[in-house]
């Protein structure tokens, strides 16, 4: 821990970024990650269709997201965000694989793997759609910690907020 504390801030940097590096690494070589995800599609959503809340595997996030639509104009939906980003845009995107919702709703259900890298946060984001305008309603958040996934809050969100 000293050699740490002596480090230059520069060296502290490329020390923080060698060790994102490797996190990365291992998720990218560690698991089946086609197991992982045929898993996930069995496990990985309610019965309302929508995903349930992430979880760890081995050296990946499991982030499972869904929209189930009741109408062209109305659908109710489910997906998680990176680091204020949709985990479909994130640069620590891994891998995501979607299907067609089973049954006789319209909608679908992914599952994105991230790797689990210290001090990445995450929301899981529920909402829903009606009449073209679209609203948040309950948010859970998390950060990964000491290589654990670490619920930091939850929160409803308000629609007169929402505008």
């Amino acid at each position: 821990m000293q050699s740490v504390r002596s480090m230059s801030t520069d060296e502290l940097h490329n020390l923080a970024e060698a060790v994102r590096q490797a996190q990365i690494e291992r998720a990218i070589d560690g698991g089946d990650h086609d197991a992982i995800i045929a898993r996930a599609f069995e496990i990985g959503f309610g019965r309302d269709g929508l995903g349930v809340l992430p979880w760890v595997e081995g050296t990946v996030i499991v982030c499972p997201g869904g929209l189930v639509s009741r109408s062209r104009t109305s659908h109710r939906c489910r997906f998680v965000s990176v680091d204020d980003v949709w985990v479909w845009d994130s640069g620590l995107l891994l891998r995501e694989d979607k299907r067609s919702s089973p049954g006789v709703e319209d909608g679908f259900r992914a599952i994105a793997l991230l790797p689990l890298v210290d001090g990445t946060e995450l929301d899981v984001v529920s909402g829903r759609a009606r009449s073209g305008g679209h609203s948040v309603e309950h948010v859970v958040s998390y950060e990964v910690r000491a290589g654990e996934l670490v619920e930091v809050s939850q929160r409803d969100v308000a629609t007169k907020n929402m505008r």
